[in-house]
C-alpha cells in the first residue's frame, strides 16, 4: 500500500464516478478506515461494519467500489450485505455497472462476483503457501534469526561477530548441561552480574538482566543447533480479546519441516535433543506429560521417580507422620481408596546402596571428569566476566567522548550526556568489582593429571559413599546424582512387612529386591507369631534378653521397626506381657571382646566422655547402630588413631562402621 499507490488513487476517484451518476458533492461520503486490511473477514474491519449499519438505517442509496473484492471476500459477509441492500433499496456499483440487489439479474451477478472473489482469495493463498513451503523445505526461507545469528549482505547466515555474544551463549549452554535447570542458570548469571544478549522490537542487540523466560527461549531454539525449523507452532482454538488466534508450540516430533546443518551451530543436534529432554523432564506436570520434575530439597530420595507397582501411577511423597511414598492418584481422580503406602527410610537406603554399588567402577573416571569440567566451567565464567568488563569500559569511554564534544553552552544536551557518562562509570565500577571477586587468587594449573594429583584422586576412590552421606551434600544433589543412572523405581508392598522394589536403570536394565519395611506391631510381621512363641520358649528357660535377640537375629527374625535384626527391647516387651520374670536381671549390657563402650574409649585415650558423645550425636563419628543400647568402638590402634585425628581437627568426620 505504501509503494503501490495506483489502486488507492482509483478508489478515491470513485467520488468523481458518483458525481457523474448524479450525486451531489454533499451527499457523497468516503469510508477509508479499512485501508490495509484484508476483506477475508469483517471481524476486524470497522469501516465495513459502519457501512452495513448505515445501510440498515436507510442512510445509503448506493455503494461504489472498484470491484466486489473491496467489499468482502467472504460469502458469509457478502450475502447479508446483499439482503440488507435489497430490503432498504440500496444499489451497488463498480467499474462495470450498477446493480440492484432486489432484481433477480442483479442478485445473480452480485452473487457470482462474491463467489468468484472468495475463490480468488483461496487460490492466491494456496499459491503463496505452496511457494513458501517449497522455500522452507530447502531451508532458504528467511525467518527471524535469534540473537547470536545474523545475515551478511549476501544473505548468508553467520554467527554474530560480537565475540562476547558468542561466549555468553556458549556459557549458557555449558551451564545448563552442568546445572540441568533453567532457573539455576538464570540465578547463576544474575548472581555474577552477567547480562544476557537480547533483541529489542527493532531487532537491535540489547544487554539485559537474564529472566528465566529468556534463558528457556534460547535453550529451546533449534537455530542454535544449526537447524532450520518451520512449523514449530500451531493455531489454537483460544483467541485474544481482539479476536486474534493464540499460537501454541508443537512437540518436536510434530514440527513440519526440519533442515539440519543449515546455520552455524553453537551446539550439535544430539546435545539440543538432550537439552529439550531435560527441560521436558523438569516440568512437574505428571498428569499431562508424565515428567519427573526438577530435583528439589527434601529428605525423601525417590521424589518424582517412584511409581506404584499395582496401578502404575506416580507415587507422591508425604512427610507427615514420617516419610512415606503414597499412591493416591486414583483417590484424587475417582474417589477410590488409597492404593498403597510405603515407608521411605528402608526403600531409600536400599536404592542408594544399589546406586553406589553400580557407580563404584566408574568412580575414579568420574572424579577426573568432574575436575576437568569444573575448571572449564570456571574458565568460561571468568571469560564472560572479562568480556562484559571490556564492553563496559568501551561504553564508558564512548560516553566520555560524547560529553567532551558537546557545546558547553548547550546545557540541556550537556546535562543528559553527563548523566549517561556517570551511569556508565557506575556500571563499569560494578563490573570491575565482580571481575575482582571472580579472579582466582592462585594460578590455574594444567588440566593434565600429574603424578601427585593422580595419587590424590586414587586415594579418593571408594569414598563416594562417604561423600554421599556428607552433610555438605544437599538432598537435591543426591537426587540429581541418582537420576543420572536411575530412570524410575517401582514399589509394591506385597506383604505388610515387605516391599518389592524394581529399579529401572537408564538404558532399560532392571534390578529387583525385596526390602523389609517397618510395621506397627509384631502381629503385622509375616513370622511375627512364630517369633513370639520362640521368645517365650527361650525366656522360660531364663535366657537373657540380649542373647535371645542375638539368637533370633541369626535365625532370620526381626523387630517391627528394624529390617534386619531383633532388638532386646522387643524381647523384653514380649516377655513382660507374658508375665515371665528374669531371676537374675542384668544391670549392664554385655559386649564381646575387642569392643569398648564410650566411657571405656574415653578413659583409654584420656579424653572427655561428653566430647565423644557429642561427636556421635552430631554424626562426626559414624558407628554401627547399637542393638543393645550402647555404642561400641573397636579396640584397635586404627580406631584410636582415627579418633585422635578428629580430636586434633585434622579431619572433619570419621567412619568407623563395619560396612
Amino acid at each position: 500500500m505504501v509503494s503501490h499507490q495506483e489502486s488507492l488513487r482509483l478508489q478515491y476517484a470513485l467520488r468523481q464516478r458518483a458525481r457523474e451518476l448524479g450525486w451531489h458533492e454533499a451527499d457523497i461520503d468516503i469510508i477509508d478506515t479499512d485501508l490495509g486490511f484484508s476483506a477475508a473477514s469483517a471481524s476486524h474491519r470497522d469501516g465495513f461494519k459502519d457501512l452495513v449499519a448505515r445501510v440498515g438505517l436507510s442512510e445509503v442509496g448506493m455503494i461504489l467500489s472498484i470491484d466486489a473484492t473491496r467489499l468482502a471476500r467472504n460469502c458469509s459477509d457478502w450475502y447479508p450485505l446483499l439482503d440488507i441492500c435489497r430490503l432498504r433499496g440500496c444499489l451497488i456499483a463498480d467499474r462495470d455497472g450498477v446493480y440492484d440487489p432486489a432484481s433477480p439479474n442483479g442478485r445473480l451477478l452480485l452473487g457470482l462476483k462474491g463467489t468468484i472473489s472468495e475463490l480468488e482469495l483461496h487460490t492466491i493463498r494456496s499459491r503463496l503457501t505452496a511457494g513458501l513451503l517449497a522455500k522452507a523445505e530447502r531451508g532458504e526461507l528467511a525467518l527471524t534469526l535469534p540473537v547470536g545469528l545474523s545475515r551478511d549482505p549476501s544473505g548468508v547466515v553467520v554467527k554474530d561477530p560480537n565475540i562476547e555474544v558468542q561466549e555468553r551463549l556458549d556459557l549458557l549452554f555449558e551451564s545448563f548441561l552442568r546445572l540441568r535447570a533453567a532457573a539455576k542458570v538464570m540465578r547463576m548469571l544474575n548472581s555474577r552480574g552477567l547480562d544476557l544478549p537480547r533483541r529489542d522490537r527493532h531487532g537491535d542487540l540489547r544487554w539485559t538482566h537474564a529472566p528465566a523466560s529468556a534463558v528457556t527461549a534460547i535453550l529451546k531454539n533449534p537455530a542454535y543447533a544449526g537447524a532450520f525449523v518451520f512449523g514449530r507452532s500451531k493455531t489454537g482454538e483460544r483467541r485474544t480479546p481482539t479476536g486474534h488466534s493464540i499460537k501454541k508450540p508443537r512437540p518436536m516430533e510434530e514440527w513440519r519441516i526440519v533442515v539440519k546443518d543449515r546455520y552455524p551451530a553453537y551446539i550439535d543436534w544430539p546435545t539440543y535433543q538432550k537439552i529439550r529432554a531435560i527441560l521436558t523432564d523438569n516440568r512437574a506436570e505428571y498428569m499431562r506429560i508424565k515428567s519427573r520434575g526438577v530435583p528439589r530439597d527434601g529428605v525423601l530420595l525417590l521424589h518424582g521417580i517412584a511409581y506404584c507397582g499395582r496401578c502404575g501411577h506416580k507415587m507422591f511423597v508425604r512427610y507427615k507422620g514420617g516419610g512415606r511414598y503414597v499412591c493416591n492418584h486414583l483417590r484424587t481422580q475417582t474417589g477410590a481408596p488409597t492404593c498403597q503406602e510405603v515407608r521411605a527410610r528402608s526403600v531409600d537406603a536400599a536404592v542408594a546402596a544399589a546406586f553406589l554399588i553400580a557407580l563404584a567402577p566408574a568412580e575414579l573416571d568420574a572424579l577426573s571428569r568432574a575436575r576437568r569440567t569444573q575448571q572449564l566451567s570456571d574458565k568460561a565464567t571468568r571469560g564472560a566476566i572479562e568480556r562484559q568488563l571490556e564492553r563496559k569500559r568501551y561504553l564508558a569511554s564512548l560516553a566520555e567522548r560524547q560529553f567532551q564534544r558537546v557545546d558547553p553552552d548547550n546545557r540541556l544536551v550537556a546535562g543528559e550526556l553527563e548523566r549517561r557518562w556517570e551511569a556508565a562509570l557506575v556500571e563499569l565500577k560494578h563490573a570491575e568489582e565482580e571481575a575482582a571477586r571472580e579472579r582466582p587468587t592462585a594460578p590455574i594449573t594444567n588440566l593434565t593429571l600429574g603424578k601427585a594429583l593422580t595419587e590424590k584422586v586414587v586415594s579418593l576412590h571408594g569414598r563416594l559413599p562417604e561423600i554421599w552421606a556428607d552433610t555438605g551434600t544437599t538432598d537435591a544433589n543426591r537426587k540429581a546424582l541418582l537420576r543420572c543412572l536411575v530412570d524410575k523405581v517401582v514399589l509394591d508392598r506385597t506383604e505388610p512387612g515387605t516391599a518389592h522394589v524394581r529399579i529401572v536403570w537408564r538404558g532399560g536394565a532392571t534390578s529387583e529386591m525385596a526390602i523389609a519395611v517397618p510395621v506397627a506391631t509384631i502381629a503385622a510381621l509375616a513370622r511375627g507369631e512364630e517369633m513370639r512363641l520362640r521368645i517365650l520358649e527361650m525366656a522360660r528357660a531364663q535366657i537373657p534378653d540380649d542373647e535371645i535377640a542375638d539368637t533370633l537375629t541369626r535365625e532370620g527374625y526381626r523387630s517391627p521397626t528394624r529390617p534386619d535384626r531383633v532388638l532386646s527391647i522387643t524381647v523384653s516387651c514380649i516377655r513382660r506381657r507374658a508375665g515371665i520374670r528374669v531371676t537374675t536381671p542384668r544391670s549392664r549390657w554385655r559386649h564381646g571382646e575387642g569392643k569398648l563402650k564410650v566411657g571405656e574409649m574415653a578413659a583409654t585415650m584420656g579424653i572427655p566422655e561428653k566430647w565423644l558423645r557429642v561427636q556421635i550425636r552430631q554424626r562426626r563419628i559414624l558407628l554401627d547402630e547399637p542393638g543393645t543400647g550402647a555404642f561400641l568402638f573397636d579396640d584397635t590402634p586404627a580406631t584410636r588413631e582415627a579418633v585422635a585425628k578428629l580430636r586434633n581437627h585434622h579431619v572433619d568426620r570419621i567412619d568407623l562402621r563395619s560396612n
